[in-house]
């Protein structure tokens, strides 16, 4: 149990927390602060820090523009970070549509579909397809959990792009992707292998 502190310091702590991590939930924030989720809502709003939703929208509204090969709403999870050519970074909030109803686990399709959108969106063209997938799942993820994705070109050829894409929930991971993307857009057509 983390020692009580004042309002001022604990307000302090807050924006301290939610500009290294923005997508830190309420309830992440109140376990990190040893308050109510209550307090830390009140804290927010008295220091006018929008919700979870609000701030990953703002966020992702200003990489969004620099995808080509995809429009935003493509994109599977909310894009928080772009490097065209280099890496990225999108989180994912699971939902009750994204869960079999029995035991509250994500389809692993959604796993993919983040993954692979984000691979996709780091080359820089209009017309980006993905030519094939070697992926692993880990471990199962559960409803209201965030799935972070890092996605990085580790080496290109011509027009082929290789993708490394590790998804996270709570630092460890639970996917894996080594994706082969095709910028199908570039000078001679698209890629024949």
């Amino acid at each position: 149990m983390k020692p009580k502190q004042s309002r001022p310091e604990r307000r302090r702590e807050l924006q301290d927390l939610l500009r290294t991590d923005p997508f830190l939930t309420d309830w992440q924030l109140a376990d990190e602060l040893g308050v109510s989720v209550a307090t830390i809502r009140l804290d927010r709003m008295a220091l006018d820090i929008p919700e979870l939703r609000e701030r990953a929208r703002t966020i992702a509204a200003s990489t969004y523009g620099q995808v080509r090969a995809l429009h935003g709403e493509e994109v599977i999870g909310e894009l928080i970070e772009l490097n065209l050519g280099q890496n990225g970074t999108s989180v994912l909030m699971v939902t009750d549509q994204m869960v079999f109803a029995r035991n509250q686990i994500m389809r692993g399709h959604f796993l993919f579909a983040q993954g692979n959108s984000l691979a996709v969106a780091l080359v820089d063209s209009e017309i980006v397809l993905t030519k094939s997938a070697d992926v692993r799942f880990y471990q199962p993820v559960h409803l209201g959990e965030r799935v972070v994705a890092k996605a990085g070109i580790t080496s290109s050829q011509g027009r082929r792009y290789y993708v490394r894409v590790s998804s996270y929930v709570h630092d460890e991971i639970v996917f894996r992707g080594d994706f082969v993307v095709v910028d199908v857009a570039g000078k001679g057509g698209g890629d024949r292998d």
